[in-house]
């Protein structure tokens, strides 16, 4: 594999810097940016392969330049670094484009663990022409779009993650354990509700307008994706 190249962005120089050196240690080419002007200007004139967000961040905050860099590279994995731990918080993260999150204070192996796994996920690719469908409803894995009936649906990076897996999947149940573990990888807390919540979000785009429902709960179990 050639070598990974990460934007951080992170305005706390002593961690910056640490973490930064850590990286390099591990192989990484790093490029460092202490404000969110600075980390959008390093990614319009550079290319990386994986970014790295705090979300407190002067002038353009990680929230915003997480949507920024979304719309400029739609898969290009994105890790919140932040000290806001909250549900709330996660699923704003989420919202904004990130593929995960990691609270601070955190392990740097835990850290490494989650670049890692962003990383081969993202290296891994898709065969190109790879659909996925059911019923009308169709998954592009290739440009991410997703449609229903004809008609595209706008998901966020967190939200189609999720729907591919349930399609992947289709008429298995599912529990919240499997699509934490495999949606939202490693260390998720699954005794949050955000799986629910997520479910919710895909349910409004993918459901709510059409006649039959493709998402549905089991009780006590979790999740079937299939046609009525």
């Amino acid at each position: 594999m050639d070598e990974i190249r990460i934007l951080l962005v992170e305005d706390e120089k002593k961690i910056a810097q640490a973490l930064k050196t850590g990286m390099e240690e591990q192989g990484f080419y790093v490029m460092l940016a202490y404000d969110g002007t600075m980390g959008e200007k390093f990614f319009n004139n550079y290319n990386f392969d994986l970014v790295i967000l705090d979300i407190n961040l002067p002038d353009i905050n990680g929230y915003t330049l997480s949507r920024i860099i979304r719309q400029k590279k739609k898969n290009i994995p994105i890790l919140m670094l932040t000290a806001l731990g909250t549900v709330e918080d996660k699923i704003e993260g989420f919202e904004a484009g990130a593929d995960d999150y990691l609270v601070k204070p955190f392990a740097f192996k835990e850290l490494l663990a989650r670049i890692k796994s962003l990383v081969r996920r993202s290296m891994n690719g898709i065969v190109a022409g790879n659909i996925l469908r059911i019923a009308d409803l169709e998954i592009n894995l290739d440009n991410k779009e997703v449609t229903r009936a004809g008609n595209r649906i706008l998901l966020t990076a967190k939200e189609f993650q999720l729907l591919e897996y349930l399609v992947k999947n289709k008429n298995k149940v599912v529990s919240r354990a499997d699509i934490a573990g495999k949606v939202w990888d490693i260390g998720f807390d699954t005794g949050t509700n955000v799986i629910d919540v997520y479910i919710n979000f895909l349910r409004k785009k993918i459901d709510k307008d059409y006649p039959v429902k493709l998402i549905h709960t089991q009780i006590g179990m979790g999740y079937i994706m299939k046609e009525e």
